[in-house]
Protein backbone atom coordinates (compact mmCIF):
# COMPACT_ATOMS: atom_id res chain seq x y z
CA UNK A 1 0.00 0.00 0.00
CA UNK A 2 2.75 2.17 1.00
CA UNK A 3 4.21 1.70 -3.03
CA UNK A 4 0.70 3.03 -4.14
CA UNK A 5 0.67 5.84 -1.89
CA UNK A 6 3.76 6.97 -3.12
CA UNK A 7 2.90 6.31 -7.02
CA UNK A 8 -0.48 8.03 -5.87
CA UNK A 9 1.77 10.97 -4.54
CA UNK A 10 4.27 11.58 -7.67
CA UNK A 11 1.07 11.66 -10.16
CA UNK A 12 -0.05 14.45 -8.04
CA UNK A 13 2.88 16.35 -7.40
CA UNK A 14 3.56 16.28 -11.32
CA UNK A 15 -0.59 17.46 -11.97
CA UNK A 16 -1.60 19.71 -9.36
CA UNK A 17 0.23 19.30 -6.59
CA UNK A 18 3.07 22.15 -7.00
CA UNK A 19 1.04 24.28 -8.52
CA UNK A 20 -1.63 24.61 -5.58
CA UNK A 21 1.40 24.01 -2.95
CA UNK A 22 2.89 27.33 -4.71
CA UNK A 23 -0.68 29.11 -3.92
CA UNK A 24 -0.36 28.28 -0.38
CA UNK A 25 3.02 29.19 0.23
CA UNK A 26 2.25 32.94 -1.61
CA UNK A 27 -0.52 33.06 0.96
CA UNK A 28 1.93 31.94 3.37
CA UNK A 29 4.51 34.47 2.86
CA UNK A 30 1.43 37.30 2.61
CA UNK A 31 0.09 36.12 6.00
CA UNK A 32 3.67 36.52 7.83
CA UNK A 33 4.97 39.75 6.03
CA UNK A 34 2.28 41.19 7.78
CA UNK A 35 3.06 40.04 10.86
CA UNK A 36 -0.38 39.88 12.86
CA UNK A 37 -1.31 37.31 10.62
CA UNK A 38 1.81 35.15 11.09
CA UNK A 39 -0.43 32.42 12.69
CA UNK A 40 -2.12 32.24 9.58
CA UNK A 41 1.33 31.81 7.46
CA UNK A 42 1.75 28.79 9.80
CA UNK A 43 -1.72 27.52 8.80
CA UNK A 44 -0.60 27.97 5.14
CA UNK A 45 2.82 26.49 5.31
CA UNK A 46 0.77 23.38 7.34
CA UNK A 47 -1.66 23.10 4.31
CA UNK A 48 1.13 23.35 1.69
CA UNK A 49 2.87 20.48 3.11
CA UNK A 50 -0.37 18.59 2.67
CA UNK A 51 -1.42 19.77 -0.55
CA UNK A 52 2.10 18.93 -1.84
CA UNK A 53 2.04 15.58 -0.70
CA UNK A 54 -1.79 14.45 0.48
CA UNK A 55 -2.09 10.30 -0.39
CA UNK A 56 -1.79 8.47 3.31
CA UNK A 57 -2.30 12.03 5.41
CA UNK A 58 -5.27 13.72 6.22
CA UNK A 59 -6.72 16.50 8.30
CA UNK A 60 -8.74 16.07 11.62
CA UNK A 61 -10.37 18.49 13.75
CA UNK A 62 -7.49 19.64 16.98
CA UNK A 63 -8.41 18.71 20.28
CA UNK A 64 -9.58 22.32 22.14
CA UNK A 65 -9.81 24.37 18.76
CA UNK A 66 -12.38 26.68 19.95
CA UNK A 67 -13.86 30.11 19.07
CA UNK A 68 -10.27 31.59 18.31
CA UNK A 69 -10.34 29.40 15.33
CA UNK A 70 -13.64 30.14 14.14
CA UNK A 71 -12.83 33.78 14.30
CA UNK A 72 -9.64 32.98 12.56
CA UNK A 73 -11.41 31.25 9.84
CA UNK A 74 -13.58 33.56 9.04
CA UNK A 75 -11.30 36.50 8.24
CA UNK A 76 -9.19 33.59 6.34
CA UNK A 77 -12.18 32.80 4.14
CA UNK A 78 -13.16 36.16 3.06
CA UNK A 79 -9.32 36.91 2.60
CA UNK A 80 -7.22 33.95 1.69
CA UNK A 81 -9.51 30.88 1.36
CA UNK A 82 -11.48 31.68 -1.11
CA UNK A 83 -8.90 32.30 -3.17
CA UNK A 84 -7.24 28.83 -2.69
CA UNK A 85 -10.74 27.35 -3.40
CA UNK A 86 -11.03 29.04 -6.23
CA UNK A 87 -7.49 27.36 -7.41
CA UNK A 88 -8.64 23.98 -6.28
CA UNK A 89 -11.63 24.48 -8.60
CA UNK A 90 -9.91 25.65 -11.35
CA UNK A 91 -7.02 22.82 -10.90
CA UNK A 92 -9.87 20.18 -10.91
CA UNK A 93 -11.86 20.79 -13.92
CA UNK A 94 -8.37 19.95 -16.49
CA UNK A 95 -7.98 16.27 -14.41
CA UNK A 96 -12.17 15.80 -14.84
CA UNK A 97 -11.20 16.63 -18.54
CA UNK A 98 -8.47 14.01 -18.73
CA UNK A 99 -10.91 11.27 -17.69
CA UNK A 100 -7.51 9.44 -16.20
CA UNK A 101 -7.34 12.51 -13.90
CA UNK A 102 -10.60 11.67 -12.28
CA UNK A 103 -9.90 10.94 -9.19
CA UNK A 104 -7.26 13.19 -8.38
CA UNK A 105 -10.12 15.63 -9.83
CA UNK A 106 -12.20 14.78 -6.83
CA UNK A 107 -9.24 14.87 -4.19
CA UNK A 108 -8.46 18.45 -5.51
CA UNK A 109 -11.90 18.81 -4.65
CA UNK A 110 -12.13 17.29 -1.26
CA UNK A 111 -9.85 19.91 -0.17
CA UNK A 112 -11.35 22.88 -0.87
CA UNK A 113 -12.93 22.39 3.06
CA UNK A 114 -9.40 23.06 4.65
CA UNK A 115 -8.43 25.32 2.16
CA UNK A 116 -11.85 27.50 3.63
CA UNK A 117 -10.56 26.78 7.14
CA UNK A 118 -7.35 25.58 7.84
CA UNK A 119 -7.07 26.82 11.70
CA UNK A 120 -8.14 24.19 14.28
CA UNK A 121 -7.04 21.74 12.00
CA UNK A 122 -4.04 19.28 11.74
CA UNK A 123 -2.63 17.55 9.16
CA UNK A 124 -2.17 13.09 10.72
CA UNK A 125 -1.05 10.14 8.51
CA UNK A 126 -4.15 8.17 7.61
CA UNK A 127 -3.56 4.93 9.42
CA UNK A 128 -2.99 7.16 12.65
CA UNK A 129 -6.13 6.05 15.31
CA UNK A 130 -8.67 8.30 15.92
CA UNK A 131 -7.33 10.16 19.22
CA UNK A 132 -3.89 8.90 19.09
CA UNK A 133 -0.73 11.93 18.79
Amino acid sequence: MKLLGFVLNVIWLVFCGIWMALGYVVAGIVCCVLIVTIPFGIAAFRIAGYVLWPFGRTTVAKPGAGAPSLVGNVIWLIFAGWWLAIGHIITSVPLFVSIIGIPFGWANLKMIPISLMPLGREVVPTDRKFGER
